[in-house]
């Protein structure tokens, strides 16, 4: 469940749509088949100016206590699910304040079968199903517009192996999920929480004083949304480009 997503948006259209203050300097391209383990841009608030900035982060994260990398891959730490973060270990601090947004242009679902409620545009044929009988949808706002998703990150410190060796950092991020809404049900049991503008600061908050607010962790509203059949080349993670999109 999201365990791919597109970025069609460069990192100045972020940086515009998000009102970031402090922008990535590494060259930051469109990407249509983002997995696992790559490094992606969050919007978080900077620990010391407390302005929007722009970070480049590992999709997966890894906890500040883990004793290797190993221990945490990425593969089962890309999403975190909303009923259960405030009680693991894993997302606990993360939640309390480390929340960042992650910004998208749609994700990709794999239903085994055609939704039952139809969802394929007027005049576009089905897409033939992938090996394993999977049919991969592209899910997007109804608007054209950029997603939001709550996302936690943390860093974590690389053991040293002696005394001389300087400190090696890694920051990475996850995905907050909850129930699917009736759209994509028949597709997912799960989506990522898509955050309306009007609660971008809130969910950004560093004030460790308040209670994580949980009551934004809702699934977005159905009718504002739109899945459509996509490429079936889109499960390599090696196939990139506008075509993915296209079923």
């Amino acid at each position: 469940m999201c365990g791919r997503y597109f970025r069609r948006s460069e990192k100045q259209a972020i940086a515009e749509r998000f009102r970031v203050g402090k922008v990535l300097e590494e060259p930051m391209l469109a990407d249509y088949n983002v997995a696992p383990t790559t490094m992606q841009p969050v919007v978080r608030l900077g620990r010391d100016s407390g302005e929007r900035e722009m970070a480049l982060l590992r999709w997966g994260m890894v906890p500040f206590f883990a004793g290797s990398l190993r221990e945490f891959k990425g593969l089962t730490t890309f999403v975190a699910r909303a009923e259960t973060a405030a009680g693991s270990a894993t997302w606990r601090e993360p939640l309390r304040k480390r929340r960042c947004l992650v910004p998208m242009d749609g994700y990709y679902e794999w239903a085994m079968k055609p939704a039952g409620a139809r969802v394929v545009p007027p005049g576009r044929r089905t897409a033939k199903p992938s090996r394993g009988g999977k049919q991969p949808y592209a899910v997007t706002l109804k608007d054209g517009g950029m997603m939001a998703i709550a996302g936690l990150w943390d860093a974590w410190r690389e053991p040293k192996k002696s005394p001389q060796e300087v400190d090696r950092w890694l920051q990475s991020f996850a995905m907050v999920t909850v129930p699917a809404n009736g759209l994509l049900a028949p597709i997912c049991e799960r989506m990522p929480v898509i955050l309306h503008e009007r609660d971008w600061d809130e969910w950004l908050s560093r004030d460790e004083a308040e209670e994580p607010p949980m009551h934004l962790l809702q699934p977005y509203e159905a009718e504002g949304m739109v899945a459509e059949v996509c490429n079936t080349a889109v499960g390599n993670v090696r196939n990139n480009g506008p075509e993915m999109l296209v079923g």
